[in-house]
């Protein structure tokens, strides 16, 4: 039988409390732990440690958005790329409209970006450029106004700027030339004994025309007046160019 002795229980360290750690990432609860002074000491039980990380509160949708709105300059460092930058900056468009917004600064290529320059992050796209209104055609210079002396030379003169206007032949000698045979240059001079006269149409006017052909060939624009300068040798040469060709043609009587 084994000697009889005197044993002692060895008394084991007091329990170490629980304790709440506050750390910048959170909270963590650390459980009891047994610990022991000795080489017999009792089995150390696990450490559960629950980690609960609290997320940071989310920036209001506003201030978010005013922060996007804002463009900011951004250098390169080495080893950046626009599609690291455009990710770490939530570009709306990604690395592409970040490109698109620096292109001037980038370069034909885009996958070479150097350390130091200095990219505009949220970079608004330039307002497409209003379309300017189409010109209006130039307004004509009003053509200047021509005046004719009231005398035989401004009454062929302007006779023969209306007739141009109309399409009727005829030269300023060849209208002088018959005005003088026919009336001497009197607007108002008539013809009471011819045989027109006899039939009671009297010829009228710087060219002596009858008042049956002055109606017939009148030529508008004109005054309705027979006795009218530029209306009578303008209806005279109108009929002289039906008959004639053109009163260049009429050397007499016509």
């Amino acid at each position: 039988m084994p000697a009889t002795g005197n044993h002692r229980r060895r008394k084991s360290s007091s329990l170490t409390r629980g304790f709440i750690t506050v750390t910048a990432g959170g909270a963590a609860l650390a459980l009891p732990v047994i610990g022991a002074t000795t080489a017999s000491a009792a089995p150390v039980q696990s450490v559960a440690t629950v980690a609960k990380t609290v997320a940071p509160a989310a920036a209001p949708a506003k201030g978010i958005a005013a922060a996007k709105a804002t463009p900011s300059v951004y250098s390169v460092i080495a080893g950046d790329t626009l599609y690291k930058i455009a990710v770490g900056h939530a570009v709306s468009g990604g690395w592409q409209q970040l490109y698109q917004d620096n292109r001037e600064v980038i370069g034909a290529d885009p996958g070479v970006i150097h350390p130091g320059m200095k990219l505009t992050i949220g970079a608004k796209a330039a307002a497409p450029a209003e379309p300017k209104p189409a010109a209006s055609p130039s307004t004509p210079a009003p053509a200047a106004t021509v005046t004719y002396t009231n005398d035989l030379d401004g009454w062929i003169k302007e006779s023969l700027a209306v007739m141009a206007q109309h399409g009727i032949p005829g030269s300023y000698d060849g209208i002088h030339r018959n005005i003088i045979r026919e009336s001497s240059g009197n607007p108002k001079a008539i013809n009471n004994w011819d045989s027109n006269a006899a039939k009671g149409t009297p010829s009228k006017g710087l060219l002596q025309v009858i008042d049956p052909t002055f109606k017939a060939y009148h030529v508008s624009g004109t005054s309705m007046d027979i006795y009218d300068p530029v209306a009578n040798i303008t209806a005279a040469c109108n009929y002289a160019a039906a008959k004639y060709g053109s009163i260049d043609n009429v050397f007499g009587a016509y």
